[in-house]
């Protein structure tokens, strides 16, 4: 059975189910940023996945950014796997804004400057 780290879980609300990974968003209220995360007990890094499962993972990261780029039009989408917090295998599609609190810089490690909103969970359950 598939368990969710307990970060990712607790920082983030459940959007979507795709072939592969879950879609969750992640919260924070200044910026869109969508986490993919495999469905496989004990992936860590992008090679414990089959060649086959690489390339699903692929199909679902390319589908989120061609809908956040059409849905919000950012100057940049960043597409990450650090995992130096959180081990369990997972991505990051953030959209990036040339105003956006942390630019040009990672956005990790920035506070929010407004509070997150469920609406917005909502917002990426209908476009996804």
């Amino acid at each position: 059975m598939f368990k969710m780290h307990e970060e990712l879980e607790k920082g983030s609300v459940l959007i979507k189910d795709f072939q592969l990974c879950q879609a969750r968003l992640h919260r924070d209220g200044d910026l869109d940023w969508i986490v993919l995360v495999p469905r496989i007990e004990g992936m860590k890094d992008w090679n414990d996945l089959s060649l086959e499962d690489q390339y699903q993972l692929t199909r679902e990261i390319d589908h989120v950014c061609t809908v956040m780029k059409r849905e919000l039009g950012p100057d940049k989408l960043n597409v990450a796997s650090l995992g130096n917090m959180v081990p369990q295998l997972h991505i990051h599609v953030i959209a990036r804004y040339k105003n956006d609190r942390a630019w040009p810089g990672a956005i990790f490690g920035s506070a929010p400057k407004k509070e997150f909103h469920e609406a917005r969970a909502i917002y990426w359950k209908e476009k996804l």
